[in-house]
């Protein structure tokens, strides 16, 4: 095999790596001309709809981190409606992008992590909400807090690089008890090694906590005891070749979702040891459950939109609530006796919802509902397979031209999401067709393992299925897909090009054979394999995009970018498949991003990408007007 030609376009410092991404950055500026700027004020108007990140709610009403016209920011929703200013990411610097919310349960403490230009590591801040004083703050790959009382708190630390404090090489991460205005001490996670994380979970029941410890994406250990106390933390069930995780304490008796069996999600309890069933597996995923007081609130994915159903501690069914669109709930809460969660759906932005009287009732919101037609169809794997896809649609116009997203990996459900800087493009009569692939967990555990590690041209299978159903209905097809759905795009693509018009792929991962040498790479041989194994690298090597490009193919055009502050996944999976592509011809561009990341980047940075993307789109497609 050809030693790697472009490998020296790993080492973003060298001068050559620099004068290659300035001469793409301008290369592609050349080719979408002044198109980009007739785009830029349509998506800023739907871009700029206030969008919930994330909520928490306490004693002093529902915090929540907001993405809105030129900032993110954090709002406090006072129980009485009011809805107040807490901070903005310019308060925090150029460039700031606002991820997360750690209020505690009386409101009167409030973490929050903020990262620059949307790097993994940024600043884990404590403050006042009421005064604004800075309390603490923390640097790096931190959060996840857990309050123990006003001054004192449990947080997880991700190690990118070097050693945990006990010795073991990252990636791995550790829980640490940490008293303001800075002493803490490590009280978790001694000896447990490499590629695992951890996540303390807090329960209604508020005098305990939950420690899980995952082992990639497929498998998982969870330890409780008391809040106040790490030394009465035990396990509870080690999940062996399944997760498990917790959903609340009823009577000091811990209750789990089992991903064992068929790996729908069964609903257990664990008592003095022994294993007790309280809701077996139903045919469809529990996706997410927790406990308040006596009831427990779960959420089902019936074809990848959420079903609330509400038992009694003991198992019985006590209601269910069906939506009327497809519909997804995100993190579910509680408040005193009622369950809070987000719901997202793809005609309106996410709005907070709370449970009362055997009902959904929206408790805030943000914008107006969209007139779009809403779909769902089905096609055919290669191996008989049904894959399930969303079809938006405007209502009184439709082109010829259908964006197919996809992702199809690490458990990761594609759910019913608001498309912000999509709805132009359908509002001008463009198709969005959203497939949910294996490799995900739209219909359980068993179907993420169906897409992960040698199963995962399962994944490139199912997404040319669709894209096969797309085209016979006389439609062009853009296949877009970021992160692993940018190795998704990006060897379906190489497989089988006449399938794409267009291909749009970002931040991905591209060299199959050295993702694990790259940034935090190495955790995800738990979800691809491992290159350095023999048997894992003979499957990785078939499907890698960066080993597969034959130059007697014709390659559709196509768009690659990410931005320089991913530090995640490294921007050189991108710049060497450009390279390669390059050397044979074929009709790609390149876009980096200065002050980008995997975790995002401010608004108006992000309008900018989207607006260049829309114009490459356009310029391809031969209109120059949107």
């Amino acid at each position: 095999m050809e030693l790697d030609p472009f490998i020296w376009l790993e080492d973003l410092d060298d001068p050559r790596t620099r004068e290659f991404i300035e001469e793409h950055n301008r290369r592609f500026r050349e080719f979408t001309g002044d198109l980009p700027n007739r785009f830029v004020d349509r998506i800023r108007r739907y871009y700029s709809v206030p969008y919930i990140y994330m909520a928490k709610a306490t004693s002093a009403g529902v915090y929540m981190v907001v993405r809105e016209l030129g900032v993110y920011s954090i709002k406090l929703l006072s129980w009485d409606g009011v809805l107040t200013n807490i901070l903005s990411s310019r308060d925090l610097g150029e460039h700031t992008v606002i991820t997360a919310i750690y209020p505690s349960m009386d409101g009167r403490r409030l973490g929050f992590f903020y990262t620059i230009a949307g790097s993994d590591e940024g600043f884990l801040k404590i403050i006042d909400p009421d005064t604004m004083e800075e309390l603490d703050v923390l640097k790096g790959s931190v959060g996840n807090i857990v309050w123990v009382n006003r001054d004192r708190y449990y947080y997880t630390r991700f190690y990118r690089r070097g050693e945990t404090p006990d010795g073991v090489k990252a990636p791995a991460e550790r829980v640490f008890l940490r008293e303001i205005p800075g002493s803490e001490e490590m009280v978790f996670g001694r000896g447990i090694g490499t590629n695992y994380m951890i996540e303390v979970m807090e329960p209604w029941d508020t005098s305990r906590l939950f420690i899980v410890v995952f082992y990639g994406w497929h498998k998982s250990i969870v330890y409780g005891g008391l809040r106040s106390d790490p030394g009465s933390w035990v396990k509870i069930l080690d999940g062996d070749k399944y997760l498990v995780k917790p959903i609340g304490y009823y009577n000091g008796i811990p209750y789990l979702v089992y991903y064992d069996g068929w790996g729908m999600g069964r609903i257990i309890r664990v008592v003095d040891g022994v294993v007790e069933e309280v809701v077996g597996e139903n045919n469809y995923p529990l996706d997410y459950a927790l406990m308040i007081k006596d009831e427990i609130y779960s959420s089902y994915l019936v074809n990848a939109s959420s079903r609330l159903k509400v038992y009694s501690f003991s198992g019985d069914l006590l209601w269910e609530y069906r939506f009327k669109e497809p519909s997804y709930i995100r993190d579910i809460g509680f408040y005193e006796d009622r369950a809070l969660f987000i719901l997202e759906c793809f005609s309106k932005p996410p709005s907070i919802h709370v449970v009362e009287d055997h009902g959904v009732r929206e408790l805030y919101g943000f914008g107006e509902k969209l007139d779009l037609v809403i779909k769902e169809e089905w096609t055919t794997s290669s191996d008989g397979t049904r894959i399930h896809m969303f079809i938006i649609e405007n209502r009184g116009r439709k082109r010829d031209v259908a964006i197919v997203y996809g992702y199809g990996g690490f458990g990761i459900s594609i759910t019913p999401f608001y498309p912000s800087p999509l709805i132009s493009f359908i509002l001008d009569g463009g198709v969005l067709v959203v497939a949910n692939l294996r490799g995900g967990s739209e219909y359980g555990e068993e179907w993420h393992r169906m897409g992960m590690r040698e199963n995962k041209q399962n994944v490139f299978e199912d997404y040319k299925a669709v894209l096969k159903h797309v085209r016979d209905k006389g439609l062009k097809t853009i296949g877009w897909g970021s992160s692993n759905g940018g190795l998704l795009v990006a060897a379906t693509m190489v497989q089988e090009p006449q399938l794409f018009n267009i291909a749009l792929i970002g931040y991905p991962v591209i060299d199959m054979l050295r993702f694990h040498k790259l940034y935090i790479g190495r955790l995800w041989t738990t979800e691809y394999g491992d290159p350095d194994n023999p048997r894992d690298r003979e499957y990785l090597i078939k499907y890698s995009p960066y080993h597969n490009i034959r130059e007697d193919q014709v390659y559709p055009p196509t768009l690659v970018y990410t931005g320089l502050h991913d530090d995640r996944v490294h921007p050189g999976h991108a710049l060497k498949f450009v390279a390669k592509l390059e050397r044979i011809g074929a009709p790609v561009y390149l876009r980096v991003e200065t002050v980008s990341g995997h975790m995002g980047s401010t608004p108006e940075i992000k309008i900018r990408e989207y607006s260049d993307i829309y114009a490459f789109i356009y310029r391809v497609l031969g209109e120059d007007k949107p």
